[in-house]
């Protein structure tokens, strides 16, 4: 368990870009579980609808990345207080498959599929409700700042 102080210890983000709430599990070398409470008053929903708001698949996707980051940071033993980032390398294989509104739970999964170099693959996905919201493999890259 990690709650939003450790998570603030692993991640550089901060409001309103912090999408992390809270990490359920962590098994370092392995995979990470964690959430985003998804609240009508998101910043977001102001543009992405104001009379149908729905949380943007883009935003799920780094909800993904930084529960990837998280991960990659813990199986490090590294934090950006060393000097290190996670940086977006790329995206493969996004599907969205439900709409994520307020109200919803949105559960983050990330697996490590490997690294090389600095480069870490994580296979990813985003449910509400036990049912898939969105998946795709994402890559991070590991730099010093």
């Amino acid at each position: 368990m990690m709650d939003i102080a450790g998570i603030k210890k692993y991640l550089p983000h901060r409001y309103p870009f912090l999408l992390v709430d809270r990490v359920t599990e962590l098994v370092e070398g392995d995979y990470i579980k964690a959430y985003k409470n998804i609240s009508a008053n998101e910043d977001v929903f102001n543009g992405h609808f104001p009379q149908s708001p729905i949380f943007p698949g883009v935003m799920i996707i780094e909800a993904l990345a930084q529960a990837s980051g998280i991960l990659g940071f813990k199986t490090q033993d590294k934090t950006p207080a060393d000097g290190s980032i996670y940086l977006f390398a790329g995206v493969d294989g996004v599907r969205f498959r439900r709409q994520v509104v307020p109200g919803d739970q949105l559960v983050l999964n990330a697996k490590i599929l490997s690294s090389r170099r600095g480069i870490w693959k994580f296979e990813c996905s985003a449910t509400v409700d036990d049912e898939l919201a969105a998946s795709a493999v994402i890559m991070c890259a590991d730099r010093k700042v």
